[in-house]
């Protein structure tokens, strides 16, 4: 008696299991839809003027071979407060006085930055280790794994004009950098702390912007109260060229 109603339940369940093309041999493959591939966000790779520009071999130090990391996933930008006054034919000797400076009386084995950006908007190349690759620079004490350091040549202190082509150049360089890992320049990241001279303790997993300034972390005014208030629009623009805002 409790038993005589399951047929017709199996019959009701092998008509909903036909429905859905489950368990009818008769029924045709629905062929499986194709899953949407990720939005990728890259941004075109600027022109880079290479290191062979500005460092001959009266100059040049010997060092170390490059090392590196497995990507870069934050920017941090400085300036170099130097005066701001140049031409910008004078780049390659003023970057050569940079690098001096740095593999001289801080006896760093090159220069720390791994670009540098003038008033007239040209990105150099600074470190070795070529520009396509995550070279570990010289630039944030504690953060210089897992980024790249770009330097504003000028001082940029409260009040100065930061120069539209200098921003333009570091947006594009950025967004062109961060997009080879996948990173949205408006973004936060997290950076593990190797030196507790920063503002983090050795150790410590910060949380900072993927397009920082310097002073974001590591105790100092780099890169000037100036360009930091630019820093916002940067990142705008950095999205924008990597295709994520219109």
């Amino acid at each position: 008696m409790l038993l005589s109603w399951l047929p017709g339940l199996a019959a009701a369940l092998g008509l909903v299991l036909c429905a859905d093309g489950i368990g009818h041999t008769g029924a045709k493959h629905r062929p499986p839809v194709a899953a949407r591939p990720a939005a990728v966000y890259t941004a075109a790779r600027p022109h880079i003027v290479p290191r062979s520009v500005w460092l001959d071999s009266l100059a040049r130090h010997v060092q170390p071979p490059p090392r590196y990391d497995d990507k870069v996933v934050a920017v941090f930008v400085h300036h170099t407060d130097s005066p701001n006054g140049y031409d910008c034919a004078d780049v390659p000797r003023i970057i050569r006085y940079l690098y001096a400076g740095q593999t001289g009386a801080r006896q760093w084995d090159d220069i720390g930055y791994n670009f540098l950006v003038d008033r007239c908007g040209t990105v150099y190349e600074g470190r070795s280790g070529g520009v396509d690759r995550p070279v570990t620079g010289a630039h944030t004490q504690g953060f210089n794994h897992r980024t790249a350091g770009i330097a504003a040549i000028g001082t940029f202190t409260a009040g100065v004009a930061v120069p539209k082509a200098m921003t333009d150049a570091i947006a594009a360089l950025a967004a062109w950098k961060l997009g080879l890992a996948g990173i949205d320049p408006r973004s936060e990241v997290h950076l593990v702390s190797s030196n507790s001279l920063s503002r983090y303790a050795a150790g410590t997993t910060a949380t900072l912007p993927a397009l920082a300034g310097h002073k974001d972390a590591y105790m100092t005014s780099c890169p000037g109260l100036a360009l930091m208030a630019r820093l916002p629009a940067i990142r705008q623009q950095a999205a924008r060229l990597q295709g994520r805002i219109p």
